[in-house]
């Protein structure tokens, strides 16, 4: 895992902390249908949203759907994570007029190697207490799909199975 570098006076203030205070953190590990680890995830609390940094090192290769789901339940298909989180009550995609699921991410694009590393930024989220927290009682997973998301097909972008799946824990 990354290791994530202290923060400085100037970070402090845009990330609304004081000296000595943290952001508040959150990890996922995504395995496959197998159990087999296939990458894993830190979320960090930030001003503007969860900053979402993953680092996938098993991947099938080719661009898969990704997105929070609302569950953090990950028991193999892995339908046991719900639909998407959704806590505005919003249609599926980015190409929406009435989107997007506040879960809703960018595909995947894997490489041959099943490598990837990225960072996304969720607005419409928060590891704070909240109605839009991915920390509630049930919790949240991340959760890869087979297929791409076509950005537009409620409820989940026709994006086909669930390939891999990780409980979002503090």
């Amino acid at each position: 895992m990354r290791a994530l570098l202290p923060l400085t006076g100037a970070a402090l203030l845009a990330a609304g902390l004081t000296a000595g205070q943290q952001p508040q953190t959150a990890r996922a590990e995504l395995v496959d249908a197998q159990g087999r680890r296939v990458g894993t995830a830190t979320l960090t609390e930030t001003p503007h949203g969860v900053l979402l940094w993953a680092n996938f090192t098993a991947l099938p290769a080719g661009t898969h759907a990704f997105h929070v789901h609302q569950v953090g339940r990950c028991e193999p298909p892995f339908d046991s994570a719900g639909g998407h989180f959704n806590p505005g009550g919003r249609r599926h995609g980015f190409r929406s007029p009435e989107g997007p699921h506040a879960g809703d991410m960018p595909n995947l694009h894997v490489p041959e190697s099943g490598r990837l590393e990225i960072e996304i930024l969720l607005h419409d989220a928060t590891l704070a207490a909240g109605p839009r927290t991915l920390l509630d009682a049930d919790g949240s997973a991340l959760v890869v799909h087979a297929g791409t998301d076509d950005y537009m097909t409620d409820p989940a972008g026709n994006s086909g199975a669930r390939i891999a799946c990780g409980v979002v824990r503090r």
